[in-house]
């Protein structure tokens, strides 16, 4: 590793802010900016900043069939109009750049984190990305990003296994679509139960590398950090990855208008120094973020701020 590999890599791109599916949409591009914002100051002056790359139509494909990635980077609305995919999924005439972007900052910052460059690496892009099915974009999303990342860290890099860490609120159906019958990739979530998309339940378990952690309308921070504490991060250690990827949503938030659990900024940063933890015990610290949900902006700007605060914390 590297002497620079104690620093922490932010990935963003101002094509997220031009993907736009339509006044009043929560999955809005001031989501991105209140994200951007937050960590603008002296306390992230040491941040390592890059922008996005575009991610390849073969990376893509690493989670999706190459039909499909030809579907979506294709599709191309005009200045002024919108492709709606689903009831709550469209696309303007910058989607399919930001998703490519999206996509390839997970997989920029797998190569950092995984090169020795950086020890931890966190993504503030849109689209999100882990509703997006093999073959079918839903919630907000049209490629599955920690899919991508964590299956180029194994063919690119040598890795075995990946884990992909999932603290959305929704559960995130898309990555486990991807890789439920993959015993290399071990895929941990915690959500509400019942709430969209309606996946989730702990009987699913994929071959083996599933553990859905399920929690009811208004449980608050004790509850979230049970789960995670007594299920989650036990199976996850017991998998032993050589790199753990973060789905990082934070509208599990007590505030955020699209659910209803409790969970707080402190209950988030414990659970990234969790997680941060546990790298440094099993695969040299290597942990690479993605920016998934969070609808209420200052929530969601005060958690992400917390979330980069515990990646830059050394062992």
């Amino acid at each position: 590793m590297t002497a620079g590999a104690a620093a922490t890599l932010l990935l963003t791109h101002p094509a997220g802010l031009a993907h736009d599916m339509g006044e009043y949409h929560p999955e809005c591009p001031d989501r991105l900016r209140a994200v951007l914002r937050a960590l603008e100051g002296e306390e992230f002056a040491d941040l390592q900043r890059a922008e996005a790359p575009l991610a390849t139509p073969e990376q893509l494909a690493l989670a999706h069939p190459a039909e499909y990635v030809a579907a979506i980077l294709g599709i191309r609305p005009g200045p002024r109009e919108r492709v709606q995919l689903d009831g709550d999924t469209a696309m303007n005439h910058g989607s399919a750049e930001a998703a490519g972007r999206a996509a390839g900052a997970a997989v920029a910052a797998v190569d950092a984190v995984c090169g020795g460059q950086v020890r931890r690496a966190f993504c503030a892009t849109r689209p999100p990305g882990h509703h997006a099915e093999p073959s079918r974009p839903m919630g907000f999303c049209f490629f599955a990003n920690a899919v991508v990342a964590a299956r180029h860290a194994q063919r690119a890099h040598g890795l075995g296994r990946v884990a992909v860490l999932d603290f959305d609120v929704h559960h995130g159906n898309g990555t486990q679509a991807c890789v439920e019958d993959d015993p290399t990739v071990f895929f941990a979530s915690s959500h509400q139960w019942p709430c969209y998309p309606g996946t989730g339940h702990p009987k699913e378990r994929g071959a083996g590398n599933v553990c859905n952690a399920i929690l009811p309308p208004g449980a608050d921070g004790a509850a979230f950090r049970a789960v995670w504490r007594d299920m989650l991060l036990p199976a996850m250690r017991a998998f032993a990855p050589e790199l753990i990827v973060v789905s990082a949503g934070f509208d599990a938030h007590a505030d955020d208008p699209l659910a209803q659990l409790a969970v707080r900024e402190a209950d988030f940063a414990w659970l990234t120094d969790q997680v941060c933890e546990a790298a440094d015990r099993l695969c040299g610290g290597r942990v690479v973020s993605l920016l998934e949900g969070g609808y209420d902006l200052r929530a969601l700007a005060d958690c992400a701020a917390g979330h980069v605060r515990g990646l830059m914390r050394g062992p």
